[in-house]
């Protein structure tokens, strides 16, 4: 790997380490990082799906009140830079994704280290506030901030120092029941994420949408593109369904179903 290819990874693994406070540009989403950290090492197909399958593991991850999330970001990272480094290809999907299960869970450890060393930088933005320095609690924001992207930038530039052939004796090294267990394992999660999220998105009006959904997908025949142009197909017509009935006759009975609201206007 070339010099600008290792600086690269690591600004990206910088951008990943913000993404993961900051959730603007979602950077540290595993199809981004993954992707990216692909493309900067020349290694495209591999990183999307590298990112792909992580993505799918880490659908169900969230930080819900005082629990926080699995690492995405250190996971996507490492687990990209692991699979380069491996030179097995797609190939090396498998053994790459079952390295990033525990580093993620790793990753919680310099998670919660540096939300300590953050508790010092409130105080002083604190005490900014109290002299009206606006400046001062900018750049204490903006520490902590990047604080967060050393806590990944760090781990990535250990490992681009590791000789590729040490990583690839490694993956090489992996039995068969642990790799294969692991890809098992990381469908099940897979499996676990979807059912979060739509146990949280589950109401009356978003079910037949699911019915519909799972049927078309069983289709061996349609394509990933086909599966996308009917489900913004169905979109549109639900949008404009919902504009009609709350439009109709004062709108006054709109509730929140589209299709029930405009049968009840007739």
């Amino acid at each position: 790997m070339s010099i600008i290819s290792m600086i690269l990874v690591i600004v990206v693994a910088f951008l990943a380490g913000m993404g993961g406070i900051l959730d603007e540009f979602q950077f540290h989403q595993p199809l981004v990082a993954c992707t990216l950290i692909g493309l900067v090492t020349g290694n495209l197909g591999a990183g999307i799906v590298l990112g792909g399958s992580l993505q799918m593991i880490a659908l169900g991850w969230a930080n819900i009140g005082a629990a926080v999330a699995p690492d995405a970001a250190l996971a996507s990272v490492a687990s990209a830079i692991i699979l380069v480094l491996g030179g097995q290809g797609v190939k090396g999907v498998d053994s790459a994704i079952a390295v990033a299960i525990p580093l993620a869970v790793a990753g919680l450890f310099l998670t919660m280290l540096v939300r300590t060393i953050a508790v010092p930088i409130i105080h002083f933005m604190d005490a900014a506030a109290e002299q009206g320095d606006y400046r001062k609690i900018e750049f204490w924001h903006i520490v902590a901030v990047c604080l967060q992207g050393i806590r990944i930038a760090i781990p990535a530039a250990a490992l681009l120092f590791i000789p590729a052939d040490v990583v690839r004796n490694f993956l090489e090294s992996m039995p068969a029941w642990l790799t294969d267990g692991m890809a098992i394992g990381g469908g099940m999660v897979v499996a676990v994420g979807y059912a979060l999220v739509i146990n949280m998105m589950a109401t009356r009006e978003v079910w037949p949408f699911f019915i519909i959904g799972f049927v078309i997908a069983a289709i061996s025949q349609l394509t990933l593109i086909a599966i996308g142009a009917l489900a913004i197909a169905i979109a549109l017509i639900y949008l404009n369904l919902s504009d009609m009935g709350g439009s109709s006759k004062g709108g006054g009975g709109n509730t929140g179903d589209p299709l029930g609201d405009i049968l009840n206007d007739y």
